[in-house]
């Protein structure tokens, strides 16, 4: 895929609501404006990469791009799972993200637990290829530095 490294951001919208509660596996939802602007060589399936909320520290991710067959979704999405632990939800901020890498085409899963299983095997893939040096520099990339603060204020804080 020609287009990666690919950098975005947008901001985090509400999702299906099953990241968290189903699969204990948040995961952050962009809207729908970016990913209609996907080039047409990212293809659906698991990548890999680096993210930012607002103006945060940057960690690792994995993000997956399709219609979640296990879900038969009838929409593409993108749904990045920040590889770090949050103490609230961050719907509003704006989340910076590059994908690096590609871990796997989207399948569908005989059950809850297949799924799960197979979410933390890409996990442990992204961290493992995360590691390389020409992965890590893209880590330390200005678009991180130079990304917008939240588009809203959330909660009063």
């Amino acid at each position: 895929m020609k287009s990666l490294p690919y950098f975005c951001r947008g901001e985090v919208i509400r999702g299906f609501g099953r990241g968290s509660k189903e699969l204990g596996i948040p995961t952050a939802n962009f809207p729908d404006s970016v990913v209609d602007n996907l080039p047409a060589d990212i293809n659906t399936g698991i990548y890999y990469g680096w993210a930012c909320v607002g103006n945060g520290d940057v960690h690792r991710m994995v993000m997956s791009i399709g219609w979640n067959p296990y879900y038969k979704n009838t929409k593409k999405s993108m749904e990045t799972h920040v590889i770090h632990t949050f103490k609230e939800d961050f719907y509003g901020e704006i989340l910076s993200v590059v994908m690096v890498g590609y871990i796997r085409p989207e399948r569908t899963f005989d059950s809850l637990e297949a799924l799960i299983s197979a979410i933390n095997s890409d996990i442990g893939e992204a961290k493992v290829k995360l590691q390389l040096p020409e992965h890590l520099k893209l880590r330390e990339d200005n678009f991180f530095t130079t990304a917008p603060a939240s588009s809203t204020i959330l909660n009063g804080h």
